[in-house]
């Protein structure tokens, strides 16, 4: 928990500086945003290594990376392009002595990442297409995808329609504890 309430701190000192979130964004830290984030952990009850494409101001990675510390072998890498947020995301992950480690890169660059990941995960990233694009490699090596959608989802699933129906993935709608018009999709290989 206090873990949580120094990033809290962090968020807000840093959005002071530069535009993390949104002022209103920040009265809803706990029953939103960190709600959703760890939510994630009930779906991938013993993923250990995770991946936050496009990590932004850190959610959901920093959230998990809270939850996983102390975990054994855990890690969460944060893929951010813009170098302020990256620098953002450096200084909680070293102030909380988070398993987590920064990637100032484009998604595309990371590719595959380092290793072998259990769960990739993005929110507020991109429409399910694209999500599944850019999470391909990691899903390709045996991650599952864990991506909080809103109400938005049946357009979105519809859109990606050719990518599912394709064979190579699958697509399961989980409900969201955090917004009842939000949606866990849930993306994994085809059997």
């Amino acid at each position: 928990m206090e873990r949580l309430i120094t990033y809290r701190r962090l968020l807000a000192e840093w959005t002071e500086r530069m535009n993390l979130i949104g002022p209103k964004e920040l009265d809803l830290f706990w029953s939103r945003h960190v709600l959703d984030s760890a939510q994630l952990l009930r779906f991938a009850p013993d993923g250990k290594r995770w991946v936050d494409l496009g990590a932004g101001a850190g959610f959901p990675g920093l959230v998990l990376a809270c939850f996983l510390a102390g975990t054994a072998d855990a890690a969460v890498h944060l893929v951010e392009a813009t170098g302020k947020k990256a620098n953002f995301l450096e200084a909680v992950v070293e102030e909380l002595g988070l398993p987590a480690k920064v990637f100032n890169c484009r998604i595309e660059a990371f590719g595959a990442g380092e290793g072998w990941y259990d769960v990739v995960t993005a929110r507020a990233l991109a429409p399910l297409p694209r999500l599944i694009a850019y999470a391909k490699p990691i899903l390709d090596r045996g991650a599952i995808g864990l991506f909080p959608k809103g109400a938005n989802l049946d357009a979105e699933l519809a859109a990606a329609s050719d990518v599912l129906n394709g064979g190579a993935y699958r697509a399961d709608v989980l409900e969201s504890l955090s917004d009842p018009r939000g949606r866990i999709v849930r993306i994994s290989k085809a059997a």
